[in-house]
């Protein structure tokens, strides 16, 4: 059994839309104000408050007056916000995430409802609070009762919900293929079987007009409706560019993950390259480290094998042939012969070829080759 999340989109009449922007920023001060509590605390008392703490001030806040608009919606987001914030201070200390920041108005709005307080029929779904059904488009359709469901509204103004709910997720029929990825700039996936695979690039396609968008926000008045306008079109923009790069990762990797039993893939340290200004645009562009990300959940549902080369391995400057390492290869370099047995190299394709066959001895013999905890928030 594997919790899986729908996420669909809605369209809420007027009195959801008040409701939910009421919500939305109860939710936002009781983090905000959980946080602030938290660095108070341990500045002023070296006190480490936990989420226990918070939960009891939250009550202390409801009752005051300033603060008496926290109890004209549901509680159960608001504490479920004070989680969210524990959560966040366990992944900082772990060593997973940043330091939390204050959630902002212009960002992304969220609230998590548990059972408690939304009813689903089957059919219809409501919140607490809203005696009308969200006008959900169901794009697909989901098995069993949803245990939490989260209500969100991106900077472009379009709202969602993603439903969380508990399936048996069937395995694959095993296949006998095998293939090894190399990763690029150029051609974004390179598989051993010669195949290339060009990402949409979409910043670079949408750089012009989103500049243009840019300085046309700049120069707005601060505060006014122009101002709203045009930040939205800026938005709408930025959430077009994201959704062509997850459509595109989402649609490879369930592609590979169909047809091939074993995945091999080199570990990119994609944090450190980012740190190379001439690169950087170029790699956040064609967005690596999600593609991987939607690979390994992937493999993991459907009873695929991922295996994660050593980043340090030389597949671009070893032969696949004989197995000779140049001493040096250039980036401009795409195609090299191999000095010892003449044998002409696409530098991707060969690089593909030894990624698979490290990945193979890796299967069958549990050689360890290198650790694969990389550097891009997935560990493969």
């Amino acid at each position: 059994m594997k919790h899986r999340a729908y996420r669909y989109r809605f369209y809420p009449t007027p009195k959801q839309r008040e409701l939910l922007a009421h919500t939305f920023g109860c939710v936002r001060v009781v983090y905000n104000k959980g946080l602030h509590l938290r660095q108070e605390g341990y500045i002023k008392n070296k006190e480490k408050i936990g989420y226990h703490a918070t939960s009891a001030s939250l009550t202390g806040w409801k009752k005051q007056e300033e603060y008496q608009w926290l109890n004209d919606v549901s509680a159960i987001p608001l504490q479920q916000s004070l989680r969210h914030l524990q959560k966040a201070y366990t992944n900082f200390f772990a060593g997973r995430s940043k330091y939390p920041k204050y959630k902002k108005k212009s960002s992304k709005q969220s609230a998590e409802f548990t059972r408690a307080a939304f009813r689903w029929n089957g059919k219809e779904l409501y919140i607490a609070k809203s005696k009308e059904p969200l006008n959900v488009r169901w794009s697909r359709t989901f098995i069993g009762e949803p245990s939490t469901i989260t209500v969100s509204k991106d900077s472009a103004d379009r709202y969602f919900v993603s439903i969380l709910v508990q399936e048996l997720v069937r395995k694959l029929n095993k296949s006998k293929k095998e293939i090894g990825i190399d990763l690029g700039l150029t051609n974004f996936a390179i598989t051993s079987d010669g195949d290339k695979f060009d990402a949409p690039k979409p910043t670079k396609n949408n750089e012009k007009k989103l500049a243009k968008l840019q300085r046309r926000l700049s120069k707005k008045k601060m505060g006014s409706a122009n101002k709203a306008k045009a930040r939205l079109k800026v938005a709408k923009l930025h959430n077009k560019i994201s959704d062509t790069r997850k459509d595109f990762n989402h649609k490879l990797s369930t592609k590979l993950v169909r047809e091939n039993q074993t995945i091999c893939v080199e570990s990119l340290a994609v944090k450190n390259m980012m740190k190379n200004r001439r690169l950087s645009k170029a790699i956040s562009d064609v967005g690596w480290s999600q593609f991987l990300g939607f690979l390994e959940y992937k493999c993991d549902w459907y009873g695929r094998e991922l295996i994660g080369i050593d980043r340090w391995f030389p597949s671009s400057k070893r032969c696949s042939h004989c197995g000779h390492t140049l001493g040096e290869l250039k980036l401009n370099v795409r195609r090299w012969d191999c000095p010892e047995c003449k044998t002409s190299h696409d530098r991707d394709i060969n690089a593909a070829l030894n990624i698979l066959a490290v990945g193979q001895t890796v299967s069958a013999f549990g050689v360890n080759v290198s650790p694969v905890s990389n550097d891009m928030g997935c560990s493969l």
